[in-house]
């Protein structure tokens, strides 16, 4: 079984949304997750849960993916 990869990423700092790419019977859909990056210790970790420091940064993360996921739309409907 192959893993699914991520159609496109969009990250500021540690905050990072990934779009990923979905084939339905009524066309192709996007969606997307956010995960907060930090380290504790010398591991990464993933949260997705923001603080208040993290919400502009957020909003700017969303509105830009928002616009990637406009561009892929524009793609995919030329393929």
């Amino acid at each position: 079984m192959t893993k699914t990869q991520p159609t496109a990423e969009v990250r500021i700092g540690q905050i990072k949304a990934t779009i990923w790419k979905n084939d339905t019977d009524a066309g192709t859909r996007f969606n997307v997750t956010v995960t907060r990056i930090y380290m504790e210790g010398e591991e990464w970790k993933y949260s997705e849960t923001f603080g208040r420091n993290d919400l502009l940064v957020l909003a700017k993360v969303l509105d830009r993916a928002h616009d990637r996921i406009y561009e892929l739309q524009k793609k995919y409907a030329e393929e």
